[in-house]
């Protein structure tokens, strides 16, 4: 079952999840963009898991697991992503204040791409997208109203 909202109305406005969401459609706008191209810069802004375990790689790998929050792979994939964090992150935000929400999406794609990492530290495959972000929300909106209908 696919939501369409939640009955817990916020207090003010989701400012951040608002601008989550419009960095996440202006970075998929410009990947439409790039054609066949678009693999490139998802191997130079996706978590690819053998660059950052390589003992080679420039400290600057590190910064893919936050630029790879931000990229997907599809419409189905940005629409679903956003739909939950359209849904859940405004009260979540309403919950923990824009700042500590802010650090802790952040927090949240960082770990899962670590995760990601962690699983499959030869993969050469980019991991993207805002799953692992939007999890952590969930899994906050989910301690906070735990009865929500």
């Amino acid at each position: 079952m696919i939501p369409i909202s939640d009955e817990i109305r916020s207090r003010g406005v989701p400012l951040v999840t608002y601008v989550v969401i419009g960095i996440n459609v202006v970075a998929f706008l410009f990947e439409l963009t790039l054609g066949q191209e678009v693999q490139g810069l998802f191997m130079a802004l996706g978590a690819v898991p053998a660059r950052i375990t390589s003992p080679s790689s420039s400290p600057a790998v590190y910064v893919t697991l936050l630029t790879s929050i931000f990229l997907h792979g599809g419409w189905t994939h940005l629409i679903g992503n956003m739909l939950y964090l359209g849904i859940f992150g405004d009260n979540v935000e309403d919950a923990m204040g824009h700042i500590w929400y802010t650090l802790f999406y952040v927090a949240a794609g960082v770990a899962a791409g670590i995760a990601q990492v962690a699983t499959a530290p030869s993969s050469t495959v980019p991991a993207i997208g805002a799953s692992g972000a939007i999890a952590g929300v969930l899994g906050v909106y989910l301690v906070l109203y735990p009865t929500a209908p």
